[in-house]
């Protein structure tokens, strides 16, 4: 049964979706990961997916960000069933709508801030004046113009993670997955960084957020409950009752 959810104000198209996907992992002992879900990511939409351990909102993450392909059911991107794809054309389609942020940061050390977001435009058909001049620009949405010339170890935490923002959001994607992004900052750059994903919010993109942590997922705008590989609750929020996030 597909779960209606909840209609935010101008979220009309729908950027990503899972059709009665499954996942199983095994075969002389089969674990069922996911187990027949169905979900509608509509642009403009704030949202955090949650679920203890083993609930499989990392396997979601994975089918949602077209880095697996499910056992069963379709994965739609922009409409398009990127099951029926041949690699190169899901890749390609996956880089074009997809920015992915991760707990770790993963940033190329000797590459400065600007230098790691240029690597998500590279093999684009871009000029390196084009490169760089979005790359800056996705530097000065998340604050950190003024530290484009700085290298990670030059940077804090809090920093390092909103470099990785800029990077996800440099391809101007339609959505951006975000996996456990406050998982390895304080109190203080989480909220930061929360506050960040709110701002970037916008009627042509959707943030969606994976995380354990009730605060966080408070701090969106709908609210998605994961347990035993289904999905149990999708509720509307207020945003931002957890983290002091403007609604």
């Amino acid at each position: 049964m597909k779960v209606s959810p909840p209609r935010e104000k101008g979220a009309d198209d729908v950027v990503l979706a899972l059709d009665g996907v499954s996942r199983v992992y095994g075969t002389e002992v089969e674990v069922r990961a996911l187990d027949d879900v169905s979900l509608d990511i509509r642009a403009g939409e704030f949202l955090s997916i949650v679920g203890p351990s083993g609930s499989g909102k990392s396997t979601m993450l994975g089918l949602l960000g077209v880095l697996d392909l499910p056992t069963e059911g379709a994965i739609r991107v922009r409409g398009t069933d990127v099951t029926r794809l041949a690699d190169a054309e899901r890749s390609r389609l996956r880089g074009e709508a997809i920015g992915f942020v991760f707990q770790q940061f993963h940033l190329i050390p000797h590459l400065t801030a600007l230098g790691n977001v240029e690597t998500a435009l590279l093999y684009r058909g871009l000029t390196p004046r084009e490169r760089r001049t979005r790359a800056m620009s996705a530097l000065e949405q998340v604050g950190l113009g003024e530290r484009h010339d700085h290298r990670p170890v030059q940077m804090s935490g809090g920093e390092q993670q909103r470099v990785a923002i800029a990077r996800a959001i440099s391809t101007d994607p339609g959505v951006v997955l975000a996996d456990e992004p406050t998982g390895a900052l304080d109190s203080s750059n989480a909220e930061n960084v929360m506050q960040i994903f709110a701002d970037l919010q916008s009627p042509e993109r959707a943030i969606c957020i994976v995380t354990h942590d009730m605060h966080v997922a408070d701090a969106t705008r709908r609210r998605i409950s994961m347990l035993d590989g289904r999905i149990v609750a999708d509720e509307a929020l207020n945003g931002g009752s957890g983290m002091g996030v403007d609604s």
